[in-house]
């Protein structure tokens, strides 16, 4: 709905869509019959404006513009009050701040799979159970991956009662739940709390608790919250914690336990109020993609501040890529050693059906799944840089120190884990983490591949 007003001077008004609720019109003018205007998009920091046009035509109005990444492109005619006042938004208000206890169930960083890397909305509950008993099969469940998330794409309309009901995808969400438990893992699901989620799905905006109840009716044990449209109504510190801790309260009155897994992309320093919502993870930047581009962006420099890791509270730097084909094998170790030295969730994100050997091998490598599961939760960081290479360090609870040594360049170099890495006056044991060996420790000088990582663990004195 297009709502337009002119004092003479100036042109005000706003369009009214089922994802973001009334947008309102910045800088609008009217030039030859086209009315121009620009409405904020939070999701692109370079371009944080979208520019749209209405025009006449000879069958009435002509509306374009975008959304994030909506395009919109919509006829329209001459509307009365009566059309206005059907059309209007329902806004709703959000409580007042108060802390919700954290459920402290998230010792260590989760491990699973989610679906929205390998098939975004495009899901059902045949490639649900799929995933399931591949996680069985393959021996990922026994590795410690133990959460199977649906993501967006699973949703359908509410009902007279404002229930929210699954797709045709997904006949029977309880039933589904009943299958995942039965094979030692749990089942997570995805909302908004905006109207309508990224994919464009129902959201749980004026229907928190209610959704928050459903889903512990069907069984779930994590949910990914997702602000997507609810940026638009929730655009600043304060109304983002509020619309987080409104669910994380809601989630927490179902009387079920659930991870509760914030995906906000790091606003407003969400690591150091995460754990205030309820929360046992949070994104700390946008989505992450299958190159090393991205994924070496995100890992290396925009994963959140060690000091708000550790159990029950770590870093969310997006799901694993490895397995989808888009980097070579160097590039997924470094993906692995980045995200394990990080103390970050290890949510696989491709087909378990088809997981060649070799990326096995990179997901369930024990000790390098030891050093992410580690009990102290210390996020490891870089303390040492040349140029392109890079060793990072972590403490370990047992008093060991895990070292990544990185490659960021373009051709092969070789690095030296040297004791001032670890905090050593010496180094008295290594082991070489991906090659499953002990390592001399007075060769302690490894050629890294391109893109490619060495990680250790070493101990000293």
């Amino acid at each position: 709905m297009l709502q337009v007003a002119s004092n003479g001077d100036r042109i005000t008004g706003a369009v009214t869509t089922q994802w973001y609720g009334p947008v309102t019109m910045q800088n609008a003018r009217l030039d030859k019959g086209v009315l121009t205007f620009e409405v904020r998009n939070l999701n692109d920091r370079e371009h944080p404006t979208r520019i749209w046009t209405v025009r006449r035509t000879p069958k009435g109005v002509q509306l374009d513009g975008q959304l994030w990444e909506s395009k919109i492109h919509a006829g329209g005619r001459k509307g009365t009050v009566r059309d206005a006042e059907a059309r209007a938004f329902r806004f709703q208000t959000l409580p007042d701040w108060k802390t919700v206890e954290q459920v402290p169930l998230a010792p260590r960083p989760p491990m699973g799979w989610s679906s929205w890397n390998k098939f975004g909305a495009n899901i059902d509950d045949k490639t649900i159970r799929a995933m399931a008993d591949a996680m069985v099969s393959t021996g990922l469940r026994d590795a410690g991956y133990i959460h199977v998330n649906i993501d967006d794409g699973w949703q359908g309309t509410r009902g007279p009662d404002g229930r929210i009901r699954p797709n045709a995808n997904f006949p029977d969400m309880k039933k589904l739940a009943d299958y995942v438990h039965s094979k030692g893992l749990k089942l997570g699901i995805y909302s908004s709390q905006g109207p309508r989620t990224c994919a464009g799905f129902e959201g749980s905006y004026g229907h928190v608790q209610q959704d928050a109840q459903t889903f512990a009716d069907w069984g779930m044990d994590y949910l990914k919250y997702d602000l997507c449209s609810g940026e638009y109504f929730y655009a600043d510190a304060d109304t983002v914690k509020r619309s987080y801790a409104e669910m994380g309260a809601a989630l927490k009155a179902t009387g079920r336990p659930f991870i509760y897994s914030l995906c906000e992309y790091g606003r407003f320093e969400v690591g150091s109020w995460g754990r205030d919502v309820g929360g046992h993870l949070w994104r700390t930047t946008g989505d992450i993609t299958d190159d090393y581009a991205a994924m070496a962006r995100i890992g290396f420099d925009k994963n959140g501040k060690p000091e708000h890791a550790g159990p029950n509270g770590f870093n969310d730097p997006d799901m694993l890529e490895v397995g989808n084909g888009g980097m070579s094998l160097d590039e997924y170790t470094t993906h692995m050693t980045l995200w394990a030295m990080s103390a970050a969730p290890l949510l696989m994100g491709h087909d378990l059906r088809q997981t060649s050997p070799a990326m096995l091998a990179l997901l369930e490598n024990r000790d390098v799944i030891a050093v992410d599961q580690d009990a102290k939760g210390i996020q490891g960081k870089a303390v040492r840089k040349d140029g392109a290479l890079e060793i990072w360090s972590r403490p370990l609870a047992d008093g060991a120190v895990a070292l990544a040594l990185f490659n960021r360049g373009d051709a092969g170099a070789k690095i030296e884990a040297r004791a001032a890495d670890a905090g050593f006056g010496a180094i008295t044991a290594a082991r070489d983490l991906w090659r499953g060996q002990s390592v001399a420790v007075d060769k302690l000088t490894f050629e890294v591949p391109a893109h490619g990582a060495v990680m250790l663990r070493v101990e000293g004195k």
